[in-house]
């Protein structure tokens, strides 16, 4: 049974997108079968893996409101191991459609329950917000990544995330975990970039990554060229730290260092 992860932070540019499809080409290329889900409406992550969100028929959208079946919606990409689950514009509507709906906190998740046999790890992108299809991203998961942007109010919206993930799992019965925060587009010669990062560490004890994402050209090229940073870079600075991230999971998760 697929361990389910979220990548989420409410606020947008820090690196989540990016994330969530170097995490699973890691993951793919140490052998897990990996489910990459795109919950986000400007579906960066389907078109950072070289799927045109414009040209598709279906996406999660409509497994989400029940018109499909999700396995019809479930592509198989071209790197080892990953299958997508796509996003379109069309998610944008999925969130007025949702509100009227018996347990609408909880489609994703019911969705997803269909397939997480067949996978080691479900990675989810979810929105930069705190809005209706963030909540079924996060109540669908079992840990929670947080990318973080190491600048001055990266605290401040870390502090609020978790109060939100407590709020959840208080009222909606849920069980989330937060796998940690990830430290993203680090410049280790920033003097303010080592004092957040530091901060970070001290205020959140044991909840924080040890590998670091740094600011990385080949990082920020991978999604234009439809590639993931293994198949694009895969020796630059950012590939490394996603590769040690990778193996932080795996052993988190029980799975050992590959």
């Amino acid at each position: 049974m697929a361990r389910v992860i979220t990548l989420c932070n409410q606020k947008g540019g820090v690196g989540k997108s990016t994330s969530a499809q170097a995490l699973a080409a890691f993951l793919g290329a140490y052998g897990k079968k990996v489910l990459l889900v795109d919950f986000d409406p400007q579906a960066n992550t389907t078109s950072g893996i070289g799927v045109n969100p414009r040209k598709l028929e279906k996406s999660v959208y409509h497994a989400l409101i029940g018109r499909v079946p999700i396995g019809d919606v479930i592509i198989k990409t071209k790197f080892a191991g990953i299958d997508l689950l796509p996003a379109s514009a069309g998610l944008a509507g999925a969130t007025i459609e949702l509100v009227d709906m018996a347990g609408r906190e909880y489609k994703l998740k019911g969705i997803l329950e269909h397939v997480r046999r067949d996978y080691d790890f479900v990675i989810i992108d979810s929105p930069p917000s705190l809005g209706l299809l963030t909540l079924n991203a996060l109540v669908a998961a079992q840990k929670i990544v947080i990318p973080v942007q190491c600048e001055y109010y990266a605290l401040e919206g870390l502090a609020d995330l978790l109060r939100t993930i407590q709020m959840i799992n208080a009222n909606l019965k849920a069980k989330i975990g937060v796998m940690g925060a990830l430290l993203t587009m680090y410049d280790r010669t920033s003097r303010l970039h080592r004092a957040v990062a530091k901060e970070i560490r001290r205020k959140f004890p044991g909840y924080v990554f040890q590998a670091v994402i740094p600011r990385n050209v080949g990082l920020a090229e991978a999604p234009s060229h439809g590639k993931t940073i293994v198949q694009y870079a895969p020796y630059s600075h950012g590939a490394k730290a996603y590769r040690r991230i990778a193996e932080e999971i795996l052993k988190i998760e029980g799975m050992g260092k590959p």
